[in-house]
């Protein structure tokens, strides 16, 4: 039976080495790279990806030397002794048929640490030391590390070496005029700029031969100003082609740019066509990278000659098995990347361990284990959400009998109001991977049904999970039941029609959806429309690739209140996304208030207090996206809200509200599974 995606699953031929297929599971940082202890469980990491099908697997950044650390104690490879830990990493995955890089990374400025150094005196905004300028003879040792690094990865043995050269980190500020601004040989023009990068890969070829893959990650548009162009990122690309790279991957922006790159927003697949133009001026293999999640969009850029390679990275944390299941011509079993980043980068960058809001599993490879039980029991999980869902796929696939009771007539629960806000299009991806594990695992589902106590008493359960999730909090503010006043559910749900003129009281990540969703023309964004509201210049032609953006009229006037002062409106789920958030309500000049004490809603509109201030907004209607309460009505307690039943448990929205946060439902939800 001919595959349905051949191009994805041809394999490519580097010559010494060949890989078995054209994905790769780009280099993203998990939080167990740092601690020597953790390379076992880094190692079962790795191996569920190769073991899954992928060809080629990049790790996280490790450094070649201590100022190259991202943070204290950090990854590193320059001594003999290191080379035994990361032998277990390598032996996993070649075990599994898979082929495995060493990402070398040296932070440079973005450095958190007190010895961070640059190729000039700078401090990054995301950093909170001060880098200090290199000095040659510290250039020239860093280019020997380099080399050393590389030939212990060989010795440990990797497939290859990644150097990362990209999104703002060291070699990135040497190429750049934004953090260069030396006047010795490693400065001025950009053949000097480029020098410490092309001696780098030199040093590297030297010392590992040519029987071993060098990918070099390069920022193709870098999104900040003071950037390069594209002239300059071609003659940089070939450079390092002559000097002696296998592979150039796609690398965009640097981590300072207020422009985004990788959140769910982004349209997927957006920067192909930058690959595709650098493409025809390299003779090796060209990867592309971000925001590519779908094996239905490997397929078309490989096929229509836009890369040699795709690189994934989230969405292989995600689904481990993405190409196996698509190898097997099961597209719809792929459990998709939704680019939320709140179980990957989130956690990273509050120095936790990574893992991904819809893979309970993933980065815990040796502790959440599924074993299918040998004393089956029957199951009735009440609430069809994220929670719900969770716990009933991963019970009913360890042999359980499991019957999902859901009062509506779909699945989703409170996702389901996610995903039609604009740029949250993805979430739609995570129904649709339920609907088919429903199925998959033989759950019994129940749409339409309203479980009473009763219901559950008679029917005779073993387990009972109640995860019923939350309702909206009503505030008690005079004036609440007029006319004016919906719910978040009546506007992203039942679709009541809204004026132009809104208040949403509550600037948590509902409020901040409202607003999006109240300012949305398409949805999802067309590309150019994307590119022209962020000034994003696809060509470079500007250094930066940044341009000035073209931002369309409101369609509302919105004001985004909250009670707590402060101007940082969204918090909580999405560290790492908030700003885009933010930024692009200020594009749509919604006013954000902090402080506000609410007095009374009428026909005049919402009545307000700021800094003992009265005022009236005239508004057409005010929103409420006040928070959740749990519902757990069929939970039996004591006076002492204790479960009087130990058959009965709670998870997800009905064991607490707060902001809604779908990594903690579905993993509850799984991990009471795996425990029952």
């Amino acid at each position: 039976m001919p595959t349905t995606f051949p191009h994805m699953l041809k394999p490519l031929d580097l010559g010494f080495t060949q890989l078995k297929n054209r994905i790769v599971m780009g280099s993203m940082h998990v939080g167990l790279e740092d601690r020597f202890y953790n390379y076992g469980k880094l190692a079962a990491y790795f191996a569920e990806r190769a073991r899954g099908g992928t060809g080629l697997v990049i790790t996280g950044g490790i450094s070649p030397n201590r100022q190259g650390w991202l943070l204290p104690l950090g990854g590193t490879l320059n001594r003999y002794g290191d080379v035994i830990n990361h032998r277990r990493v390598t032996q996993a995955v070649h075990k599994e048929g898979g082929k495995i890089l060493m990402q070398i990374l040296h932070a440079g400025r973005y450095g958190y640490h007190p010895f961070a150094v640059s190729a000039s005196n700078s401090k990054s905004p995301i950093s909170m030391f001060k880098a200090r300028a290199m000095k040659d003879s510290e250039i020239l040792s860093t280019i020997k590390d380099y080399g050393r690094c590389a030939k212990l990865a060989k010795l440990a043995g990797y497939d290859g070496v990644e150097i990362m050269g990209s999104e703002g980190y060291l070699l990135n500020q040497f190429i750049c005029n934004r953090t260069n601004r030396r006047t010795d040989r490693w400065g001025g023009s950009v053949e000097n700029r480029m020098r410490l990068p092309v001696q780098i890969v030199k040093r590297v070829r030297q010392e590992v031969g040519a029987d071993f893959i060098v990918m070099y990650r390069l920022s193709l548009i870098d999104m900040v100003e003071n950037g390069n162009t594209w002239d300059e990122i071609v003659q940089i690309a070939q450079a390092l082609e002559t000097a002696g790279i296998t592979i150039l991957n796609t690398g965009i922006g640097w981590h300072e740019a207020r422009v985004p790159t990788i959140v769910t927003s982004v349209p997927r697949a957006a920067f192909r066509k930058v690959t595709a133009r650098m493409k025809k001026e390299l003779k090796i293999p060209v990867m592309a990278s971000n925001r590519i999640n779908t094996p239905e969009d490997c397929e078309d850029i490989i096929a229509s000659g836009d890369a040699d390679l795709v690189s994934m990275a989230r969405p292989l944390l995600a689904d481990p098995h993405f190409v196996n299941k698509a190898a097997a011509g099961e597209p719809e079993a792929i459990n998709t990347c939704i680019a939320c980043n709140q179980g990957c980068l989130d956690r990273t960058f509050s120095l936790k361990r990574a893992t991904c809001l819809v893979n309970p599993q993933a980065g815990h490879e040796t502790e959440r284990v599924y074993v299918k039980t040998t004393r089956p029991k029957k199951i009735a999980v009440i609430g069809g959400g994220m929670a719900g869902l969770s716990c009933a796929t991963v019970a009913a696939e360890r042999g359980h009998q499991v019957t999902l009771f859901e009062g509506g007539d779909d699945i989703g629960g409170q996702f389901t109001l996610a995903m039609n806000v604009p740029g949250k299009e993805e979430f739609r991806e995570t129904i649709r991977y339920f609907r088919h594990r429903l199925k998959k695992t033989g759950v019994t589902l129940e749409l339409k049904k309203k479980v009473s106590a009763q219901d559950l008493k008679n029917a005779g359960f073993d387990e009972i999970v109640i995860a019923t999730g939350v309702q909206p909090r009503i505030p008690a503010i005079p004036g609440i039941d007029h006319p004016k006043v919906l719910s978040y559910p009546d506007v992203l749900r039942h679709g009541k029609k809204v004026g132009h003129r809104v208040a949403v009281i509550g600037a948590g990540g509902i409020g901040i959806d409202v607003s999006e969703f109240l300012l949305a023309e398409h949805s999802p964004q067309p590309l150019q429309a994307w590119a022209d509201e962020w000034g994003v210049d696809f060509s470079s032609a500007e250094p930066g690739g940044l341009r000035a953006p073209k931002r369309e009229q409101p369609l509302r006037k919105i004001y985004l209140l909250q009670r707590k002062p402060g101007k940082k409106m969204g918090q909580g789920p999405g560290k790492t996304t908030g700003w885009v958030h933010r930024l692009a309500l200020q594009h749509h000049q919604v006013k954000m208030l902090g402080g506000v004490e609410y007095l009374k809603i009428d026909d005049l509109g919402l009545h307000i207090r700021i800094d003992h201030e009265e005022q009236i907004l005239d508004v057409d209607h005010v929103i409420l996206c006040a928070g959740q309460e749990p519902v757990n009505d069929l939970l039996p307690v004591d006076a002492n809200g204790k479960i009087k039943d130990k058959r009965f448990h709670v998870i997800g929205g009905a064991k607490l509200a707060g902001e809604l946060d779908a990594l903690r439902a579905i993993h509850e939800g799984a991990a009471l599974a795996a425990a029952l």
